[in-house]
């Protein structure tokens, strides 16, 4: 039976697996202890899970390695994948897988030894399938323990940011006729003639001096405006943006997947099971 990749089989497997991805999985021990991670999935022309790639790296050894996929627990919440008892040795004796290898029934086998030893083809069972033979390694128990995944739809809010406008201050200058007044003095000569109070007194002849050419000078002046410009803060404008909070309310119609149990015959069922809701 021909086995494919998991992306050659289904290219939308993450879509399909709820957006999970068995390809990011670290691969460890029911101990605890890392062994290597998940490279990749082999599935049948069905599309059930048979092998995982696994890339070791255990202790010195570092290869890859098929690992049934009945052996593994995958555990998406914890991003793990656990194995039942992986060894060293069996790493080491398991066969090397490659990109370009064929894995055929003689591949399988040299698998399948390995983890079972004992187990040998019996010639009446050769018209059953490898898988149906080992069901414990390929899972094949699966269709008595089914997992069917209920859904529901939630409303998811986000915000991002839009711009709704936009706000420019800057300023220019204007021009305007100021006046301003100015208190300023200014000197002139003022020329009284008036009578000596010693007139007709007769002075001395040998006091009396004619001179031509005698000059009094008076100096005059005034004062004069000095306007000059000087500028000066009137005032500060201050930008600043706030914010107003608000709330915004939307409704949609959500579905949710209910489940629905139809029986025949007198069963009995267990009723241990419980809403998951109930255990938050």
């Amino acid at each position: 039976m021909p086995l494919y990749k998991l992306e050659e089989f289904d290219p939308n497997y993450r879509e399909t697996f709820g957006g999970d991805d068995v390809k990011t999985l670290d691969l460890y021990t029911e101990g605890g202890v890392r062994v290597g991670s998940v490279a990749d999935a082999l599935v049948d022309q069905e599309g059930r899970f048979r092998y995982l790639v696994i890339d070791t790296s255990f202790d010195s050894v570092s290869k890859k390695i098929l690992l049934p996929i009945g052996l593994s627990h995958i555990n998406y919440p914890a991003q793990r994948v656990y194995v039942d008892g992986l060894s060293k040795e069996q790493v080491e004796y398991l066969p090397e897988y490659q990109e370009t290898i064929n894995v055929d029934e003689d591949y399988e086998k040299e698998v399948r030894l390995v983890f079972r030893p004992e187990s040998r083809d019996i010639s009446e069972q050769q018209d059953i399938s490898l898988y149906e033979r080992e069901p414990d390694l390929y899972n094949l128990n699966e269709q008595y323990h089914q997992t069917l995944r209920l859904y529901e739809e939630r409303l998811i809010a986000n915000k991002h940011r839009v711009k709704t406008g936009e706000v420019k201050v800057g300023k220019h200058v204007e021009t305007q006729i100021a006046q301003v007044t100015v208190p300023v003095k200014k000197e002139r000569v003022l020329i009284e003639r008036v009578l000596p109070t010693e007139i007709g007194t007769v002075v001395d002849p040998k006091a009396l001096k004619f001179q031509e050419g005698e000059i009094a000078r008076i100096e005059l002046y005034e004062e004069r405006p000095e306007i000059r410009k000087e500028a000066f803060v009137r005032e500060e404008i201050r930008v600043k943006k706030v914010v107003d909070r608000h709330t915004v309310e939307a409704q949609d119609t959500i579905r949710r997947e209910q489940l629905d149990i139809d029986t025949t015959g007198e069963l009995h069922m267990d009723a241990a099971s419980r809403n998951p809701e109930e255990a938050f």
